[in-house]
């Protein structure tokens, strides 16, 4: 059996194996040079955005049984959004709620699709991505 074999998994279990990893990481890291505290931040951002990309693609899994998103351009357009909000999850974006003439600033948590429409979620906002008026790490 291949090494190769091995590493597939769910993201579940890529998870797991990342957390044990670090936790392995920081039992045994010299501790008159420890991690800092931005590559921590960085390592557990990239386990949250796993988690993201696999619940975008459960909910990918699920429009393509909805008809009305049947045609491929439809489709494409709707992968390239989620990929487009997907990059933005942890930065800071600028928008203009509904009936509001101030601007709201917050940072990405999350990503969804609601009635075949990619949205971001901004705190208690969901953000459309023609919505943002400026990006910001």
């Amino acid at each position: 059996m291949s090494a190769i074999s091995g590493i597939t998994g769910s993201a579940e279990d890529i998870r797991v194996n990342y957390l044990n990893l670090l936790v392995t990481q920081l039992k045994n890291q010299n501790p008159l040079e420890p991690m800092s505290n931005s590559d921590m931040t960085a390592q557990l951002a990239q386990i949250s955005q796993l988690e993201h990309l696999e619940n975008i693609d459960k909910q990918i899994s699920q429009l393509d049984r909805l008809e009305n998103i049947d045609n491929m351009f439809q489709r494409a357009m709707l992968t390239a959004e989620l990929n487009e909000a997907t990059a933005l999850i942890g930065k800071t974006i600028s928008f203009f709620p509904e009936g509001s003439d101030h601007a709201v600033t917050g940072q990405v948590g999350s990503v969804n699709i609601i009635d075949g429409s990619v949205r971001l979620n901004v705190g208690k906002y969901s953000v459309a991505l023609d919505e943002i008026k400026s990006v910001s790490e």
